[in-house]
């Protein structure tokens, strides 16, 4: 019996071998040059971030993103908007982990579920500082080399019944004669 008489075949090939997925709340305290009077709004732009795997078990994303803040000062009679980066790590746990795969060399893909969004932005208790809530969430995928085996018929023949032609059935006029082109329109 040689290989290729074999019922079953080995394939190499990439597949997702690692999933994992985290939801992140911060809180930042930025200081305005004024003592802010009232938040007047803050919205975070500019998200960047990168992935690489950390450890058997777990994915590294670095980012980072801007933080814009516009209060009123002076008795709410002047505005400002202040802008602060901010710089964040998450290590995400895999929660899904095939153990099989055939080598180190895996791809990282990390998907934000939900772009860094202010939740709540207010005066810090001394009166001189902002605080605010950022919320997050990413979904990361571990893609690596694995094998999958796959059942094959080694006896497959061109005539074998199996063969797509075979599902290639055609119409006969018998089978159409009966057929009414206006049956939607029609009513009987």
């Amino acid at each position: 019996m040689t290989f290729l008489d074999k019922e079953y075949r080995e394939i190499i090939t990439k597949a997702v071998c690692g999933k994992g997925r985290k939801f992140s709340k911060e809180s930042h305290s930025i200081s305005p040059s004024h003592r802010p009077s009232s938040i007047l709004g803050c919205w975070v732009i500019n998200h960047l971030y990168n992935a690489k795997k950390k450890s058997e078990d777990t994915v590294e994303i670095n980012g980072s993103y801007d933080v814009n803040i516009w209060y009123s000062y002076n008795d709410n009679t002047k505005t400002e908007v202040v802008t602060e980066r901010v710089a964040y790590t998450d290590i995400i746990p895999l929660s899904v982990k095939d153990d099989n795969s055939l080598n180190d060399e895996y791809d990282v893909i990390a998907k934000v579920i939900q772009q860094p969004n202010c939740l709540e932005c207010k005066i810090a208790g001394s009166g001189s500082k902002v605080t605010v809530e950022i919320e997050r969430e990413f979904v990361v995928q571990i893609i690596g080399d694995t094998k999958v085996f796959v059942r094959v018929n080694p006896k497959w023949e061109k005539d074998d019944e199996d063969d797509d032609d075979a599902w290639d059935y055609k119409l006969t006029d018998d089978e159409v004669k009966d057929v009414k082109p206006d049956f939607i329109h029609k009513k009987d």
